[in-house]
């Protein structure tokens, strides 16, 4: 129930307070993932926000009553955080990407934005941290001191790193914001804003990147309609039965 004003006000209001905390930015694949897995279900539900990642997550709050409620895309949130960081003094960590995108996505912020301070990058590998890999994260990221930890890794392994992590790291805010990383670099192609608001971004990605994001896609929309559907169905049901 966020639009981006109100989840930036809730962020720093968070780092105002040093209240610890993880944000979630999820869409149709985080929330059909969470409906076979209790455990990502459980992250979901103990975050200090859950945003509505993409359009169908807006359209179906709006439905509920919810009018103010708009996306809050990964991308757009990061902009939008790192333009108000200089004036507040707010300190950033990426962590995330590969080939040198998390320093690659530092050039190209700072540059964007005068005086943003990012005091700390690391990409890590496509495994489990071991134990010295942990305690150098740990060293780095406590000499950073960043407000912020953002966390470009794929869903559901992002989220269960920042449930993790969250109690070990010397941070406050801990986003996950997937692709932005790739987005926001320029390594990736963003899909125009009007397929954006259509609810079409994810045919836009699949045609991008068939191979890797065609099982997400193809099984896990198909299965969120049919949730939905089932979800209004047994509401106007018990609306007519009471």
């Amino acid at each position: 129930m966020l639009n981006l004003p109100a989840a930036v006000n809730a962020l720093a209001d968070a780092v105002n307070a040093r209240r610890k905390g993880y944000v979630c930015v999820t869409g149709v694949h985080g929330v059909s993932e969470a409906q076979v897995d209790p455990d990502l279900r459980r992250i979901h539900n103990r975050a200090f926000l859950v945003t509505p990642d993409g359009m169908p997550m807006v359209w179906l709050g709006r439905l509920a009553g919810y009018r103010a409620m708009d996306r809050v895309y990964g991308p757009d949130l990061m902009t939008l955080v790192m333009r108000e960081s200089p004036a507040r003094g707010w300190r950033h960590f990426l962590y995330g990407g590969s080939n040198g995108t998390a320093e690659k996505l530092r050039g190209v912020l700072t540059e964007k934005f005068p005086g943003l301070v990012i005091a700390g990058t690391c990409e890590p590998p496509f495994r489990p941290l071991n134990e010295a890999e942990q305690a150098m994260l740990t060293t780095q990221v406590a000499a950073a001191r960043p407000d912020f930890f953002w966390v470009g890794l794929s869903t559901p392994k992002q989220e269960r790193f920042m449930a993790e992590f969250l109690p070990r790291l010397d941070v406050t805010v801990m986003l996950g914001v997937g692709a932005a990383f790739d987005i926001l670099s320029g390594n990736v192609t963003q899909a125009p804003r009007w397929i954006q608001r259509a609810g079409l971004e994810w045919f836009y990605r699949l045609c991008c990147e068939p191979r890797r994001l065609g099982p997400r896609y193809l099984i896990n929309n198909p299965l969120f309609v049919v949730r939905i559907a089932a979800q209004l169905s047994g509401l106007r049901h018990y609306k007519l039965e009471n």
